[in-house]
């Protein structure tokens, strides 16, 4: 079963808008998919959201678009700003790329974001969403999987072990 971003907004309406502005802070995001023999590949993707979609976007026959039509399975891990102090946290997004071959999507998404032409396209079948911050000492973790509820993993400075809050 393929699980849209509009399906995470529906399910997690709050922590997809901050996952989503989080992207929309920056441009470039850094892809990583996997190369024919299995190794990691990681490349820098601009990514889109429109429709209520999170689309992927690359020049025809690059390494990451020929990477994502053999083996879809990717990461995509959102811009640390300048300095890398993700004052708003980190966020990353896996699952795999779906490839967009309709032309009625295609044109729909060229006129309004204008790429040049031609282009790949994918959208994404969402596996895991993930963000990392601060919350005073503590280390926080929001996990989503399109197979359960949003979780929070919190670990203190101290060297208590992690905790999860429930609810």
């Amino acid at each position: 079963m393929t699980f849209t971003w509009a399906d995470f907004v529906s399910a997690e309406p709050r922590f997809a808008e901050t996952v989503q502005r989080r992207f929309e802070k920056h441009t470039h995001h850094v892809l990583a998919t996997l190369r024919k023999d299995g190794s990691p590949r990681v490349t820098g993707l601009e990514v889109t959201f429109r429709f209520g979609e999170l689309w992927l976007g690359m020049m025809p026959n690059s390494r990451k678009a020929l990477d994502l039509m053999r083996d879809p399975r990717f990461a995509l891990h959102a811009n640390p700003g300048e300095g890398g102090e993700m004052a708003d946290g980190d966020v990353k997004v896996a699952g795999r790329a779906v490839e967009v071959t309709d032309e009625e999507t295609l044109v729909r998404f060229a006129a309004t974001v204008e790429p040049p032409l031609p282009f790949h396209l994918f959208g994404v079948d969402l596996g895991e969403v993930v963000w990392t911050g601060l919350d005073g000492d503590d280390l926080v973790v929001r996990i989503w999987r399109p197979d359960g509820p949003l979780r929070t993993v919190r670990r203190g400075s101290d060297d208590s072990p992690p905790r999860e809050d429930h609810g």
